[in-house]
């Protein structure tokens, strides 16, 4: 095993191509998990109040629901998708992004995602190396992907994945790859608090919810991986990207100004971003500023 791992440090070519394709391969199960869990949550949360209404015998029975059941298939039509039409990011270029049996649109998202996936998990090897440092950072990045694509289509971060990757950006401080225990301890508890925060007052001073409480776990998250010294920077990024992005979808009226915009997906833009650039960005303030 140690041998192959130096025979990719040394063959950089043959080290990023098998990143690319198992990374494609990995974006595609993300869609799936984009595409599944809130339905899946909905279904688990339609479940739990119809029992505690007493109503489950008036529920209609709905079809069994998971990563795995039923297999891919076509929205439009149920055809169900054969491997090599399954083929991570070829499959869509061949079939020119339209279903084999019916002829519908396939969503440019299953593409993109892919791609995303590919071209970060490169970055993140480029940056940590071979180890296991990196296939953290590469988890992180993935679910980061995945949060960001949900919360766009549905406007919901799922504590299925947020709780869970917060806590092991917990467990992981004890290797301090990342940040040592005590800075990811006070990222968790600040991240989250410093979001809450803010909401209410905003809410005091306006009357409005300017985000959800699922923006305040993700943030606590971020702040459980890379430590409290990087929340106002992932805030300071996320805000700004969301004020020009934001102020542009309205201008050339791809968006609703009545709509909110979701706030997650530029958190976890901006918390990737830290986790590869944080450290320089933060001594560049500081040097800019005089402190470094």
């Amino acid at each position: 095993m140690i041998d192959g791992l130096l025979l990719l440090e040394r063959h950089p070519d043959l080290l990023y191509g098998g990143v690319v394709l198992f990374a494609l391969a990995v974006g595609s199960f993300l869609n799936v998990v984009i595409s599944r869990l809130p339905r899946m949550l909905d279904h688990a949360w339609r479940r739990e109040c119809a029992d505690l209404l007493g109503r489950k015998e008036t529920t209609p029975r709905e079809p069994r629901l998971s990563l795995a059941h039923p297999p891919s298939h076509c929205r439009h039509c149920g055809h169900r998708i054969r491997a090599l039409e399954n083929l991570p990011l070829l499959s869509y270029l061949v079939l020119r992004g339209r279903c084999a049996a019916c002829g519908e649109a396939i969503g440019p998202r299953y593409p993109l995602v892919e791609a995303v996936a590919a071209l970060l998990s490169v970055l993140v090897v480029q940056r940590f190396g071979v180890g296991w440092e990196s296939v953290a950072a590469l988890l992180l990045t993935w679910c980061l992907i995945t949060l960001a694509a949900i919360d766009l289509e549905t406007g919901s971060l799922p504590d299925a994945i947020t709780l869970p990757v917060l806590w092991l950006g917990l467990m992981l401080s004890l290797t301090h790859w990342f940040t040592d225990s005590r800075s990811a301890i006070l990222g968790a508890a600040l991240g989250y608090l410093g979001l809450w925060g803010l909401f209410h007052l905003f809410r005091l001073l306006t009357g409005k919810e300017a985000m959800g409480f699922g923006d305040f776990k993700l943030f606590a998250m971020l702040g459980a991986w890379l430590g409290w010294q990087y929340l106002p920077q992932i805030l300071l990024l996320a805000t700004c990207a969301g004020v020009l992005v934001g102020g542009a979808l309205i201008l050339v009226r791809k968006w609703d100004p009545r709509r909110p915009i979701p706030f997650g997906p530029f958190l976890a833009t901006a918390g990737w971003i830290g986790l590869l650039w944080g450290d320089a960005i933060n001594h560049g303030y500081l040097r800019w500023v005089g402190l470094a």
